[in-house]
């Protein structure tokens, strides 16, 4: 195959599987609904204009559409002041927090369901204990000895027990010589090293790359792992505007992408899975398969946020009715969901022109 042919079946794969995950997110909501008695008056794959209905069921119109990405759950009464039986609003606020959060809890359970089957083929990770996967050149790592697979047992005397851990000591000496103890081949070792003031894009301090040493399992002994993998996803967005602020991270790290600069990190994680299944067959598609599950929790986690337009933002309109039954006058509700839903619209807008100039590179 050409390399447009090879271009043009790679942007359709990478449509169809993040529509999938938008789709599925919206059957969250169409399946939280009709338990909490809420019509849905129709369920569409893909985005209008309509193509066809193609059958109804239960009262609801499941459609068709001619744009290919996603879909959408309409509820009746879902953006009017309806609150006739059957409509979103006329709900029980309970319902409808329930309804609300139904599309990131699939996301978040197609997440975890991914990552556990994940464990059982490459093994479940130790997070209380950290490993070097990778020494960059030419960087303080390398220039004291620091090699792929080494365990960080201290850094100054602290014990490392998490990846968060290593980058507080790191971050709280730079331009300063710090002792690390590792384990190699089973004996500790010591070295100093002087994480940098200021480094490349890409590199950090000292020019490592770490993750979570590793152990087989099956898929019910990944399942805790599993679990505390994808709530570790919610606690590091949570902890990123931390981070940014005490330097932790330098800002080329928590870039914000478009669904182009999505887009690019997929083609680039295809390139490595095929790199990968040439040397050694049984790990295709893998890394596929994890960067898929990692948007899937993102995506929920996301949309969980108390921003406006979201449904971290509907839920948070009805948190007044919910805890002290005060409801927000719906009318009003609605004009700041479109005032937000504009600046979003506009913030997409930037962030695909930015990955357009300055598209994503994964680092090596």
């Amino acid at each position: 195959m050409n390399t447009i042919g090879s271009t043009a079946l790679t942007i359709l794969e990478f449509i169809l599987a993040f529509g999938a995950l938008i789709l599925l997110h919206e059957f969250g909501h169409y399946i939280f609904a009709r338990l909490s008695k809420i019509k849905v008056e129709e369920f569409g794959i893909g985005y209008p204009p309509k193509m066809v209905r193609l059958f109804r069921a239960g009262g609801t119109d499941f459609t068709l559409n001619w744009i290919p990405f996603g879909g959408f759950c309409r509820m009746k009464g879902e953006d009017q002041n309806d609150t006739e039986p059957g409509s979103f609003l006329a709900a029980r606020p309970i319902n409808r927090f329930i309804t609300l959060l139904g599309g990131s809890a699939f996301n978040l359970l197609l997440g975890f369901l991914l990552i556990t089957y994940l464990f059982t083929r490459l093994g479940s990770p130790d997070v209380t204990r950290v490993q070097i996967a990778g020494v960059t050149e030419d960087t303080p790592a390398a220039a004291s000895g620091i090699t792929a697979g080494d365990i960080i047992s201290t850094v100054n005397n602290v014990k490392i027990d998490s990846m968060d851990r290593l980058s507080a000591e790191i971050s709280a000496n730079l331009g300063q010589p710090i002792e690390i103890v590792v384990i190699r081949d089973g004996e500790e070792i010591s070295i100093i090293s002087t994480p940098r003031e200021e480094w490349p894009e890409n590199q950090g301090p000292l020019g490592i790359t770490i993750t979570n040493p590793t152990r087989k399992v099956t898929f019910f002994q990944a399942v805790p792992g599993a679990f505390v993998t994808t709530l570790d996803q919610g606690y590091q967005l949570i902890m990123l505007p931390v981070r940014l602020i005490s330097g932790q991270i330098a800002p080329s790290e928590a870039r914000m992408v478009s669904v182009k600069g999505i887009y690019d990190i997929y083609a680039q994680v295809q390139s490595v899975d095929q790199q990968e299944a040439a040397e050694n067959p049984e790990m295709a598609g893998l890394n596929t398969l994890y960067f898929f599950a990692v948007i899937s929790i993102a995506l929920g986690y996301t949309n969980l946020l108390p921003i406006p337009a979201l449904d971290g933002g509907r839920i948070l309109f009805l948190l007044p009715e919910l805890l002290f039954k005060k409801k927000i006058p719906a009318a009003l509700e609605g004009k700041v969901h479109m005032v937000f839903y504009a600046l979003l619209l506009t913030l997409m807008v930037v962030l695909i022109i930015n990955d357009i100039v300055n598209p994503v590179v994964l680092p090596k």
